[in-house]
């Protein structure tokens, strides 16, 4: 299964997601983005649901749980290429409500 991939630009990171987004790999991405808040280099968050078809919970919270730590910082938090199931997850659990959807990427 291929692993999320990550790319930083200018004061982004952006992340291209797995096919399936859930606990196994959910904590491992979740890591990775706090490291590179922490260390400074960065304040938004861009996840690219372009091939992803799967998300469970754990996903809903690793997206909310980026949000309520660059909020602080003056960052944002976009969800990009949302399509289908994920975008019901998406609306259903309110997330839309509080981060940038977009249809680009």
């Amino acid at each position: 299964m291929r692993q999320a991939q990550y790319k930083i630009e200018e004061e982004t990171i952006k992340i291209k997601l797995p096919e399936e987004l859930d606990h196994s790999n959910s904590t491992d991405i979740r890591k990775e983005i706090d490291a590179t808040i922490y260390s400074g280099k960065v304040k938004n968050v861009e996840f690219d649901f372009s091939e992803t078809s799967f998300m469970d919970s754990s996903g809903i919270g690793m997206i909310m749980g980026r949000y309520r730590l660059v909020n602080p910082l003056g960052g944002k938090v976009a969800l990009l290429g949302v399509k289908g199931n994920i975008g019901r997850i998406i609306k259903l659990s309110g997330l839309h409500k509080i981060v940038g959807e977009s249809e680009e990427k």
